[in-house]
Parts: C-alpha cells; sequence; structure tokens
C-alpha cells in the first residue's frame, strides 16, 4: 500500500478530508524521524516498536573485483511488532 492509498483510506474511514488526513499523516512520521534520529525509540502500543541499532565497523569484499574494504561503522532502524500485531498477521 502506498502513501497516496493510505491517505485516502484514512480519510474514507475518518470522515477528515484527505488534505487534514496528510497533515496528520506527515506530522506522525516527522515525529518518528524526529525521535529516532535523536536516539530515542518510538514504542506504538499494539502495534510495536521502532528503535536504532548500532553497526560496528568491519572488513568487507567488493563483490566486482573481489577487493578488501573498509565499511565505516553505521546506524540502522529496526522494527519489532508487538503480540497485537503479531496475532493479527498470524490469524
Amino acid at each position: 500500500m502506498k502513501k497516496s492509498e493510505m491517505i485516502e483510506a484514512l480519510a474514507k474511514e475518518t470522515g477528515l478530508t484527505k488534505a487534514d488526513v496528510e497533515k496528520v499523516f506527515n506530522g506522525t512520521f516527522n515525529l518518528f524521524k524526529d525521535e529516532l534520529a535523536k536516539g530515542n525509540n518510538v514504542a506504538v502500543a499494539g502495534f510495536g516498536t521502532f528503535k536504532i541499532s548500532n553497526r560496528a565497523a568491519r572488513t568487507g569484499r567488493n563483490p566486482q573485483t573481489g577487493e578488501t574494504i573498509k565499511i565505516a561503522a553505521s546506524k540502522s532502524v529496526g522494527f519489532k511488532a508487538g503480540s497485537a500485531l503479531k496475532d493479527v498477521v498470524n490469524k
């Protein structure tokens, strides 16, 4: 499902205009991004938790040349589904 499809579905479900739903939708995900950028977890009860994990620097290989390269340390975003979401998906 694409963002535009989500906005349309939410507008139908809530009776709000698409413009209002889009403002709330964008605001919600901007808040998620801001909190994750600060290193904070974002937990949505009944849905799950988004959190940052650190990846250590490591040595890798260029698959085309076989040359050894250094891969810098980085952060990644992970998601752990809550039990209510798992129950719905596993029905």
